[in-house]
């Protein structure tokens, strides 16, 4: 049985609240470490990692302070036990990283032209332009920087073309902006601009912080030759480094800027300005610019081939190549697509596209 502490009456052990005065009977825990109350049950704290079933005779709360007060002895240099600050470090990842910054330009300008409540309007409909952009292609938004978003893709859900996901949101910012705008020149006369610069590179993603204020950040030069490459960019322009560019090239229009000393970096970097998607053709997306030679296929071609006749003496067919990747689904693609134009049939191509997993018709 569970006694209320507040009127001694006797509930059953699953009661969450008494049936005689209706007080909870859920006790609050506090963590003696760092001062959070964790769920009930737990028995780490969720916020510090201290351990919550230790005894507590060193910090031990006075009897005389009211219940929910922290002691002064975790108030001083919050000091993690040992446990706590191991797991911590166990828990900091080493990856390459995407990292984009995104600033808005001129935020001091619609500062003085703007009243407060219509400046916070502003701001916050384009932190929710560049928000859903970014989600559309599962990035990350580490920090709000002010007016300036930190950006993470390949952290905590790595992509193999997270380099291509911060390019496309990059670009789809400077879009989404531009009808933005022309709200935003209607309702409050003024007109945003945007720059944004993305780095890829080795990362350590981890906990840093003290006290009740901890963040999942990435640290390394990565972060800040991303910094770096967003402040020399032009109003509404993307720019690139080296190491992007070669992850990406070939997927968009580039221009090249040459190289430049970047403030913090000890080497001259060659900085790349992004321009647009390229353009590909039909036959030209279907390829992946690799020549494969089908070996020990005779059958699965048969079959293709068997049911493309199939289908032009009026029975539909439907075929459903299935696989691990790099096993030869798209030559066998081709295969058939050949034999189609071969046969001057009209063909269509429907794609699904990885940055559209949430539009089931995407592709019509």
């Amino acid at each position: 049985m569970m006694k209320c502490p507040k009127c001694q009456f006797d509930n059953p052990e699953d009661s969450k609240f008494c049936g005689a005065c209706g007080s909870s009977l859920e006790i609050e825990v506090i963590c003696p470490n760092c001062g959070s109350k964790p769920p009930a049950g737990f028995k780490f704290c969720n916020k510090c990692g201290y351990n919550l079933s230790a005894p507590q005779e060193a910090l031990a709360q006075d009897a005389s302070k009211p219940a929910g007060v922290i002691p002064e002895a975790a108030k001083g240099g919050v000091q993690a036990t040992a446990p706590a600050a191991e797991a911590r470090e166990l828990d900091a990842q080493r990856r390459q990283l995407t990292v984009m910054f995104c600033d808005l330009l001129g935020s001091t300008n619609l500062s003085a032209r703007l009243d407060p409540e219509d400046l916070r309007e502003v701001v916050r409909s384009y932190q929710k332009t560049a928000a859903e952009v970014i989600e559309g292609f599962d990035g990350h938004i580490a920090q709000y920087l002010g007016d300036g978003l930190l950006v993470y893709f390949g952290y905590p859900k790595a992509h193999e073309n997270d380099a291509h996901r911060a390019v496309h949101a990059a670009l789809g910012i400077l879009e989404a902006m531009g009808k933005l705008n022309s709200r935003l020149k209607s309702e409050h006369d003024v007109e945003l601009a945007v720059r944004l610069g993305i780095h890829t590179g080795p990362v350590v993603v981890g906990e840093i912080g003290a006290g009740g204020r901890h963040e999942q950040l990435a640290l390394g030069e990565t972060p800040n030759i991303a910094s770096r490459l967003e402040g020399f960019a032009e109003p509404n322009t993307v720019v690139i480094s080296a190491m992007t560019k070669r992850l990406v090239e070939g997927a968009f229009v580039l221009e090249e800027l040459g190289c430049h000393c970047l403030k913090g970096v000890p080497e001259a970097i060659a900085i790349t300005r992004v321009l647009s998607p390229v353009v590909k053709s039909d036959e030209e997306e279907a390829g992946s610019g690799v020549v494969t030679t089908l070996v020990g296929r005779d059958e699965e071609i048969g079959l293709l081939l068997r049911r493309w006749e199939q289908s032009k003496d009026g029975f539909g067919q439907v075929v459903l190549i299935n696989g691990e990747p790099g096993i030869g689904k798209s030559a066998l693609s081709d295969v058939i697509r050949e034999q189609v134009a071969k046969e001057g049939y009209t063909r269509a191509t429907y794609r699904c596209s990885p940055y559209h997993t949430n539009s089931a018709l995407y592709p019509v």
